[in-house]
């Protein structure tokens, strides 16, 4: 339980995680092994395309509030950049 406290980083503080391995496939589940031994199946259509088993993956938690800010951060990230690659120019 102690992933469940982990941070994934200084960018985004309320941003909440685990870490799996893919164990295997099973049916039209992946069975996911958590770094404290915890067991998790999770649709194979829901994993990223380049997923096989041994891949490392990362759960994220989120509230909409935390999405909502992670968004806005996003974009406006994009909004500097490109006004930074105008006065480049």
């Amino acid at each position: 339980m102690a992933d469940r406290q982990e941070k994934s980083n200084a960018k985004s503080p309320d941003r909440y995680f685990l870490t799996a391995k893919i164990e295997k496939f099973a049916d039209k589940m992946a069975v996911l092994i958590t770094s404290d031994g915890q067991k998790l199946l999770w649709p194979i259509k829901e994993l990223p395309d380049d997923c096989q088993a041994g891949t490392m993956v990362r759960i994220i938690l989120s509230t909409s509030q935390s999405d909502q800010t992670e968004r806005e951060k996003i974009a406006k990230d994009i909004l500097n950049q490109i006004l930074k690659s105008k006065t480049d120019l």
